[in-house]
């Protein structure tokens, strides 16, 4: 199992290439939750998420074999264009498989960083047989979202920069979805005894049930305005999380889309709803966190501004 010494690994093998985000603050929001809180900007990241670190993991940790061949992925999001950048910055051929209803914005963001894109049918069945397919025809190698190792521990490379520019971190909030994020940064933070919280929306609270009953219930229906978050928790990330995090947070949309219009108007940044969980999940939960120093990771800012949930 992985542990604390292949994030550092992996925060030493990534680091000249990714961004160290930074941490902002806002006085408003401390007043309003009754804790101080320290929010670690992924949104300003490559590619405008969390999901370049682990991506760069993944494609420097490659055989000389695997990096002639390439690399593919199925994705309509984030670790998508993660992918195809983090491809394009070692001299690799990139093919990202997404559904034929993904958005143009999204299409266009994974080719502007260099992938190739193939389209599939709009089910997880044509996702990944297309991706079969794919990597027997072509001999790629597959880098999963979230459930692989060297992208559990990329992603969890984001704690161990909190840690750096934060003192005497008491909590740390974060989003789960495929769990990768929450599972690498609870391994990040294993050796400084952080307390750390898991969110996720009510309309995808697979995670959730499956730390209630002790195994892993996959999610089938997802119903959500986070879109980053519709994904089934991980296989490799749900024993990690079910050893290390305190508890997982639940919160509607509603709630989301509050807390999303918080940080666009008291922080001033652009960020996705899936990024708004770990506010919600504080503001819902105040009495847990009330005068603590709290880290939360903003987990990502690529939002279709045509489409925002506020006026």
């Amino acid at each position: 199992m992985l542990d604390f010494d292949d994030i550092k690994l992996a925060h030493t093998r990534i680091r000249p290439f990714i961004h160290e985000t930074p941490i902002l603050k806002s006085e408003s929001l401390n007043n309003l939750s009754g804790a101080e809180l320290f929010f670690k900007c992924e949104n300003f990241q490559k590619t405008g998420a969390f999901k370049a670190r682990g991506a760069t993991n993944a494609v420097l940790s490659l055989s000389k074999d695997a990096i002639n061949s390439g690399v593919a992925t199925h994705s309509s999001g984030n670790h998508g264009a993660a992918l195809a950048w983090a491809a394009a910055t070692s001299n690799m051929r990139a093919r990202i498989i997404v559904p034929e209803n993904t958005k143009q914005v999204k299409k266009d963001a994974i080719v502007n960083y260099g992938g190739e894109i193939i389209e599939c049918a709009s089910n997880l069945k044509s996702r990944e047989e297309t991706l079969q397919q794919l990597v027997k025809d072509t001999g790629a190698y597959f880098v999963p979202p979230y459930d692989d190792e060297q992208v559990i521990s990329g992603q969890g490379t984001a704690a161990l920069e909190i840690l750096e520019q934060v003192e005497d971190v008491d909590i740390a909030i974060i989003p789960v979805g495929g769990g990768g994020l929450l599972a690498g940064c609870l391994l990040g933070f294993s050796e400084d005894k952080v307390t750390t919280y898991g969110v996720e929306p009510e309309g995808a609270d697979d995670a959730y049930r499956s730390l209630q009953t002790g195994e892993r219930i996959p999610e089938h229906n997802p119903n959500t305005i986070c879109d980053g978050l519709r994904t089934t928790l991980g296989s490799l990330n749900f024993p990690i999380i079910q050893n290390l995090v305190k508890d997982i947070l639940l919160v509607t949309d509603d709630e989301v889309v509050r807390a999303m219009y918080l940080l666009w108007t008291r922080l001033k940044i652009i960020i996705e709803p899936s990024c708004a969980v770990p506010l919600a999940g504080l503001l819902r939960n105040k009495d847990l966190f009330s005068g603590k120093r709290v880290a939360i990771i903003l987990s990502g800012g690529n939002v279709d501004l045509t489409q925002l949930p506020f006026h």
